[in-house]
């Protein structure tokens, strides 16, 4: 029973809707939620979502943890994946949608690397084809619950993150990812929320403290001392308190919260670790706090 405050998985098979740019890393997420015991289903056009959802949902002892992988290499099958959707609510299928993204740089150099074309460019370039998916996966993208940017990581950081996200059982615990960043590097692709902490004095114009990093502790003690910065962490949490409660109730797992300041080394780094630690305070979350532009200047 629950205690009405915590929500408990259903009875039924989980569905996930794995998805993304090509090159992304699907297959690797695919592997690790396979290690993990899910049912893992790749390269599924999307008419026969309907069929293999009712199939395990006459057995969620036998698979209760559906992975569907579909892709543009499926063609022109693929355009019908948002009436595919559409029947797995009218259905009452409770699923979900994970979407890999990377940078366009990035994702040439994967094909490039690999020596093979992208699924869409035909008789054009690889970046030709990489601006047809953008385009053919965008509302895709925005419907997506989860977004899971791989630009910085590898296989084996891609196949953590996968573990992080999707072998939790029992009480839905929500997972946090507090980001710190650098506005200078180009805004996160994969954050929910998103904060500007440039508002505070910058210590790299302190001599004595510019070659530390935020999580040092005279940076963060500067950073964290000037006027308004209390108040910020403060208030933001505040603010995320009624969002985390209504992921609890809406069912959904995970967050991004990113916080930019110019080169995301001092300010954007002392506060994301404040508020990590903060957020790790409230019931039911498990919090990690990255800092995706450190050690870059």
């Amino acid at each position: 029973m629950s205690d009405g405050l915590t929500p408990v998985k259903p009875p039924t098979s989980e569905v996930l809707i794995v998805t993304g740019m090509s090159g992304a890393g699907r297959t690797t997420a695919a592997h690790a939620l396979e290690d993990h015991g899910w049912y893992v289903v790749e390269n599924i056009p999307p008419q026969l979502f309907l069929t293999l959802t009712d199939l395990v949902g006459r057995s969620p002892e036998a698979i209760p943890r559906l992975a569907l992988v579909v892709d543009v290499r499926s063609k022109e099958l693929f355009k019908d994946i948002q009436e595919a959707l559409g029947q797995l609510r009218a259905q009452g299928v409770d699923y979900r949608v994970l979407f890999l993204d990377a940078s366009d740089e990035l994702l040439v150099r994967r094909f490039e690397s690999a020596r093979r074309p992208h699924p869409l460019q035909g008789s054009g370039r690889i970046p030709d084809g990489i601006a047809v998916e953008r385009l053919l996966l965008r509302e895709l993208k925005e419907e997506a619950e989860i977004v899971v940017d791989t630009s910085t990581k590898n296989v084996h950081s891609l196949a953590t993150t996968i573990t992080e996200l999707f072998t939790e059982s029992g009480p839905i615990v929500l997972r946090l990812n507090v980001m710190s960043f650098g506005f200078k590097y180009g805004l996160p692709q994969d954050a929910n929320f998103m904060a500007d902490v440039r508002f505070l004095p910058n210590p790299h114009w302190v001599p004595e403290l510019r070659p530390f990093t935020g999580r040092d502790t005279a940076v963060s003690d500067f950073v964290l001392q000037q006027q308004g910065a209390s108040e910020f962490v403060d208030h933001y949490l505040e603010a995320l308190v009624p969002v985390l409660d209504g992921y609890r109730r809406e069912n959904k797992h995970y967050a991004t919260f990113a916080i930019g300041c110019t080169g995301g080394k001092h300010r954007s780094v002392a506060v994301a670790e404040e508020l990590g630690h903060r957020l790790s305070q409230q019931p039911r979350v498990t919090v990690n706090v990255h800092h995706r532009d450190l050690g870059r200047e």
